[in-house]
């Protein structure tokens, strides 16, 4: 993706040569990850500084080249939604021996003390709340299934063992069928129709996130049994708000992932001109917010209003 690049550079000042800012995501086509870029860009561009914009796909390979050409742009700092928890740790260590501060943001690795921050959504608080809003819906009762996101990302098994912390106690509630769908929406849908012809009675369906949520809906419609079953989706992304307010999500949860960036290129470029972030720990989690019927109204961009 090119570089974008602002007019505006003298706001940005310290010892950085480059005067640029590495933003590394994981797919823009995903509204979640495009959320995560926008915001990247406009605050760092407001800023002063130049970005480049990398993909990565949760290739590891791929993120070790991104991170290795940031260092050869001698870049101020780079904003990363890493490529896994423990695939990431080499890619950080490589950045921040060469002196380039790291900042991820939405997703952890499994070692502290090498990234300048790790600023991501409180899963397990966000997960809890919307597993108890489609216990509600469901009645206590009835088989699901669920769609796992990407194994190699924390998020993903934190969310999954927060919705089964809250759904395991109720015993009228069976879950006959669990399939990974690396937080993808067509994957999703593929996913939910194989559930469907194994398990067609479900009642209900937990999904990792939105994009997975919003293709097993359009597998249910196609099968003419999404009015009968329950979704429950993760992210708050403008499709997934819609679908609620339309009732064919009972709830999603708003990951504030445009608090989060901002908090990251913020403390970014309070490193680059002070030499300290002005973070009080390392590692920071944001609360997460349900969104019902009743609060999707005013969700829109991954922003309350």
């Amino acid at each position: 993706m090119a570089a974008c690049s602002s007019s505006d550079s003298d706001t940005a000042s310290g010892d950085c040569e480059s005067n640029l800012i590495a933003v590394i995501t994981v797919d823009p086509s995903n509204p979640y990850w495009k959320a995560e870029v926008d915001t990247a860009v406009a605050d760092a561009t407001a800023l002063g500084y130049e970005t480049t914009v990398n993909a990565h796909g949760n290739d590891a390979d791929l993120q070790n080249q991104f991170i290795d050409a940031a260092i050869s742009s001698k870049a101020c700092a780079i904003i990363l939604d890493p490529a896994g928890a423990d695939e990431s740790v080499g890619a950080v260590q490589k950045a921040t021996d060469a002196g380039v501060p790291v900042f991820q943001v939405n997703a952890e690795i499994s070692k502290q003390g090498i990234a300048k921050a790790q600023i991501v959504s409180n899963n397990a608080q966000g997960a809890a709340l919307g597993a108890q809003a489609w216990v509600d819906a469901m009645g206590e009762n009835g088989t699901y299934v669920e769609l796992f996101g990407n194994p190699t990302d924390n998020n993903a098994g934190i969310r999954s063992t927060s919705y089964h912390e809250v759904i395991d106690t109720y015993p009228g509630l069976e879950m006959v069928q669990q399939e990974t769908a690396n937080w993808d929406r067509q994957e999703g849908k593929e996913k939910m129709e194989i559930m469907l012809t194994a398990n067609p009675d479900i009642a209900g369906v937990i999904a990792g996130n939105d994009e997975m949520a919003l293709g097993a809906i359009e597998a249910l419609r196609d099968a003419g049994k999404l009015d009968s079953v329950k979704v429950l989706g993760f992210d708050g992304n403008d499709d997934a708000v819609a679908a609620v307010s339309s009732g064919e999500m009972v709830a999603t949860v708003l990951q504030p992932i445009v608090t989060a960036t901002q908090t990251a290129v913020a403390q970014a470029h309070s490193y680059i001109t002070t030499g300290d972030s002005g973070a009080t720990s390392e590692k920071q989690s944001i609360d997460c917010v349900l969104i019902t019927v009743d609060n999707a109204g005013t969700v829109k961009g991954f922003v309350i209003s």
